[in-house]
Protein backbone atom coordinates (compact mmCIF):
# COMPACT_ATOMS: atom_id res chain seq x y z
CA UNK A 1 0.00 0.00 0.00
CA UNK A 2 1.31 3.38 -1.23
CA UNK A 3 1.43 5.92 1.69
CA UNK A 4 0.64 9.60 1.90
CA UNK A 5 3.83 11.78 0.69
CA UNK A 6 4.67 14.76 3.13
CA UNK A 7 2.76 17.39 1.13
CA UNK A 8 -0.18 15.11 1.07
CA UNK A 9 -0.37 15.01 4.69
CA UNK A 10 -0.19 18.50 5.22
CA UNK A 11 -2.54 19.02 2.44
CA UNK A 12 -5.09 16.19 4.06
CA UNK A 13 -4.36 18.06 7.33
CA UNK A 14 -5.23 21.75 6.13
CA UNK A 15 -8.48 20.18 4.61
CA UNK A 16 -9.53 18.85 7.86
CA UNK A 17 -8.57 21.75 9.61
CA UNK A 18 -10.76 23.85 7.15
CA UNK A 19 -13.34 21.85 7.43
CA UNK A 20 -13.35 21.51 11.09
CA UNK A 21 -13.43 25.70 11.38
CA UNK A 22 -16.67 25.73 9.14
CA UNK A 23 -18.25 23.13 11.76
CA UNK A 24 -17.00 25.30 14.34
CA UNK A 25 -18.78 28.58 12.97
CA UNK A 26 -21.79 26.40 12.17
CA UNK A 27 -22.36 24.88 15.61
CA UNK A 28 -21.43 28.41 17.65
CA UNK A 29 -24.16 29.67 15.24
CA UNK A 30 -26.62 27.30 16.15
CA UNK A 31 -26.99 25.21 13.09
CA UNK A 32 -25.94 21.83 11.86
CA UNK A 33 -23.39 21.77 8.45
CA UNK A 34 -25.98 21.23 6.51
CA UNK A 35 -28.27 23.35 7.52
CA UNK A 36 -25.39 26.32 7.24
CA UNK A 37 -24.87 24.19 3.59
CA UNK A 38 -28.13 24.75 2.74
CA UNK A 39 -28.83 28.30 3.95
CA UNK A 40 -25.83 29.66 2.27
CA UNK A 41 -26.41 27.86 -0.64
CA UNK A 42 -29.61 30.04 -0.65
CA UNK A 43 -27.99 33.17 -0.14
CA UNK A 44 -25.10 32.65 -2.73
CA UNK A 45 -27.55 31.74 -5.13
CA UNK A 46 -28.72 35.30 -5.87
CA UNK A 47 -32.52 34.70 -7.00
CA UNK A 48 -34.14 36.57 -3.67
CA UNK A 49 -33.79 34.22 -1.50
CA UNK A 50 -35.00 31.32 -3.21
CA UNK A 51 -32.54 28.46 -5.08
CA UNK A 52 -33.40 25.28 -7.53
CA UNK A 53 -33.47 21.94 -4.74
CA UNK A 54 -30.64 20.33 -7.65
CA UNK A 55 -28.30 23.35 -7.29
CA UNK A 56 -28.34 23.04 -3.39
CA UNK A 57 -27.68 19.58 -3.89
CA UNK A 58 -25.06 20.12 -6.52
CA UNK A 59 -23.09 22.72 -4.61
CA UNK A 60 -23.20 21.14 -0.82
CA UNK A 61 -21.55 18.30 -1.91
CA UNK A 62 -24.09 16.52 0.34
CA UNK A 63 -26.11 13.52 -0.17
CA UNK A 64 -30.06 14.59 -1.68
CA UNK A 65 -30.81 12.07 1.35
CA UNK A 66 -29.07 14.80 3.96
CA UNK A 67 -30.11 17.79 1.99
CA UNK A 68 -33.75 16.28 2.09
CA UNK A 69 -33.81 15.62 5.87
CA UNK A 70 -32.54 18.99 6.56
CA UNK A 71 -34.88 20.73 4.43
CA UNK A 72 -37.59 18.69 6.80
CA UNK A 73 -36.10 20.28 9.44
CA UNK A 74 -35.78 23.61 8.55
CA UNK A 75 -39.36 23.58 7.13
CA UNK A 76 -40.93 22.40 10.58
CA UNK A 77 -38.68 25.06 12.06
CA UNK A 78 -40.60 27.40 9.60
CA UNK A 79 -37.67 29.11 8.36
CA UNK A 80 -38.23 27.74 4.14
CA UNK A 81 -40.95 26.23 2.22
CA UNK A 82 -41.11 24.22 -1.50
CA UNK A 83 -42.23 25.34 -4.15
CA UNK A 84 -42.95 23.73 -7.48
CA UNK A 85 -40.20 25.30 -10.75
CA UNK A 86 -41.91 23.35 -13.64
CA UNK A 87 -42.11 19.96 -14.16
CA UNK A 88 -40.63 18.02 -11.40
CA UNK A 89 -38.21 20.70 -10.37
CA UNK A 90 -38.70 22.15 -6.90
CA UNK A 91 -37.21 25.70 -5.90
CA UNK A 92 -35.95 26.01 -2.10
CA UNK A 93 -37.46 29.56 -0.64
CA UNK A 94 -36.79 31.50 3.11
CA UNK A 95 -39.36 32.42 4.89
CA UNK A 96 -39.69 36.13 6.58
CA UNK A 97 -38.31 34.17 9.68
CA UNK A 98 -35.27 32.23 7.18
CA UNK A 99 -34.19 35.52 5.80
CA UNK A 100 -33.80 36.74 9.54
CA UNK A 101 -31.92 33.48 10.79
CA UNK A 102 -30.04 33.24 7.63
CA UNK A 103 -28.71 36.96 8.43
CA UNK A 104 -28.03 36.18 12.33
CA UNK A 105 -25.82 33.15 10.73
CA UNK A 106 -24.53 32.29 7.28
CA UNK A 107 -24.20 36.08 6.82
CA UNK A 108 -20.75 35.99 8.86
CA UNK A 109 -19.68 32.64 7.29
CA UNK A 110 -19.91 35.03 3.97
CA UNK A 111 -18.17 38.05 5.79
CA UNK A 112 -15.52 35.90 7.20
CA UNK A 113 -15.03 34.54 3.69
CA UNK A 114 -14.73 37.58 2.29
CA UNK A 115 -12.12 39.33 4.68
CA UNK A 116 -10.16 36.40 4.15
CA UNK A 117 -9.88 37.15 0.35
CA UNK A 118 -9.92 40.85 0.68
CA UNK A 119 -6.47 41.02 2.85
CA UNK A 120 -5.37 38.90 0.36
CA UNK A 121 -3.74 40.92 -2.78
CA UNK A 122 -5.64 39.73 -5.98
CA UNK A 123 -3.05 37.95 -7.30
CA UNK A 124 -2.80 35.97 -4.68
CA UNK A 125 -6.61 34.85 -4.61
CA UNK A 126 -6.52 33.99 -8.22
CA UNK A 127 -3.39 32.09 -7.71
CA UNK A 128 -5.11 30.25 -4.93
CA UNK A 129 -8.66 29.53 -6.68
CA UNK A 130 -6.24 28.52 -9.89
CA UNK A 131 -4.41 26.28 -8.11
CA UNK A 132 -7.57 24.28 -6.29
CA UNK A 133 -8.75 24.52 -8.85
CA UNK A 134 -5.95 22.56 -11.21
CA UNK A 135 -6.04 19.87 -8.27
CA UNK A 136 -9.63 19.40 -8.65
CA UNK A 137 -9.33 18.49 -12.66
CA UNK A 138 -5.86 16.58 -11.91
CA UNK A 139 -7.65 14.27 -8.97
CA UNK A 140 -10.76 13.69 -10.54
CA UNK A 141 -8.74 12.72 -13.95
CA UNK A 142 -6.61 10.58 -12.08
CA UNK A 143 -9.39 9.29 -9.70
CA UNK A 144 -10.87 7.87 -13.09
CA UNK A 145 -7.29 6.14 -13.96
CA UNK A 146 -6.78 4.77 -10.71
CA UNK A 147 -10.43 3.18 -11.11
CA UNK A 148 -9.55 2.11 -14.32
CA UNK A 149 -12.75 4.15 -16.12
CA UNK A 150 -10.52 5.76 -18.48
Amino acid sequence: MERSSKSLRRYNYLFSETNAAYHEMSARLGLSDSAAQILYTICDCGSGYRCPLHRICMETGVSKQTINSALRKLEGEGYVYLEQAGGKRKDVCLTAEGIALAERTVSKIIAAENAVFASWPPEDVERYLALTEEYLTAFRKEAKKQLNEE
